[in-house]
Formats: structure tokens, C-alpha cells, sequence
């Protein structure tokens, strides 16, 4: 992410991925809608939605959601934002992702993997679609 670009710019894009892992909807997805990358990510590959999923921000996931962020996107540990909402037990983020088209069997670990390694039925189950 670093390649090129000037301290100003880095300092932003750093604020944006502070705003996803903070939740604040609000001022996010107005970035995103003045023309700030929905898919952005950072060194690691963590894109704006699976940060936000991470950190267990539902309304930040809906958002970037509703502004295309690609909910298969992948880090560079192959880990996405539907796994990363499992882990957290996230239902809400859960239910939105796999409305917008995420694949439980996407990445590695996967969402599926990930349920069933931390032991969590009631994500298996919204992953299999039966809640």
C-alpha cells in the first residue's frame, strides 16, 4: 500500500481503516461515497469490510455492503469477512454478508472451517442456511 505514495496520503487511508475497526458508520461510508476505494486494503491485505466485521460492527458491515465492498474479498491469510463475523459470533454481520453474496466456503480457513474449528453450531447453521 505504501509504494508511492506521500505521508498525507498514507495518514488518511490509515484513518479510514481506524474508522472500520471503530465502526463509525456514518463518516466511512461518506468517504466511500465521495470516492474513497470500498475495497481498499491495507498491508495485510484486511479490506475496510472485513475490518469492520472483525471488530464486530454490523451497521459499518451493512454500509460497505451497500456500497459493494466484494464479500468474498480475501486477505492475505485467505480469511474474509464472513469468517471473520463467525468467529465473532456476529449474526446480524452474518446474515448481511451471505445476503450480499458471500460464500461460506470462501477463503482459508473458510467461514465453515471456521465454525466448525471454534465450535460454533449456531454459525454452522446460519452458514448452511437453516436459521
Amino acid at each position: 500500500m505504501t509504494d508511492g505514495l506521500d505521508d498525507a496520503t498514507l495518514a488518511f487511508a490509515h484513518r479510514m481503516f481506524d474508522l472500520a475497526r471503530a465502526g463509525s458508520t456514518d463518516e466511512l461510508v461518506a468517504q466511500v461515497d465521495a470516492g474513497l476505494p470500498v475495497d481498499l486494503t491495507n498491508d495485510k491485505g484486511d479490506t475496510l469490510l472485513i475490518l469492520a466485521a472483525y471488530h464486530n460492527h454490523p451497521s459499518t458491515v451493512a454500509g460497505l455492503l451497500a456500497r459493494g465492498a466484494d464479500p468474498d474479498r480475501a486477505n492475505d491469510r485467505g480469511q474474509t469477512a464472513l469468517a471473520a463475523a463467525v468467529f465473532r459470533q456476529n449474526a446480524v454481520s452474518v446474515r448481511a454478508l451471505l445476503s450480499a453474496g458471500a460464500s461460506p466456503a470462501a477463503g482459508g480457513p473458510s467461514a465453515l472451517d471456521t465454525a466448525a474449528f471454534f465450535k460454533l453450531p449456531e454459525m454452522a447453521s446460519f452458514l448452511r442456511g437453516e436459521s
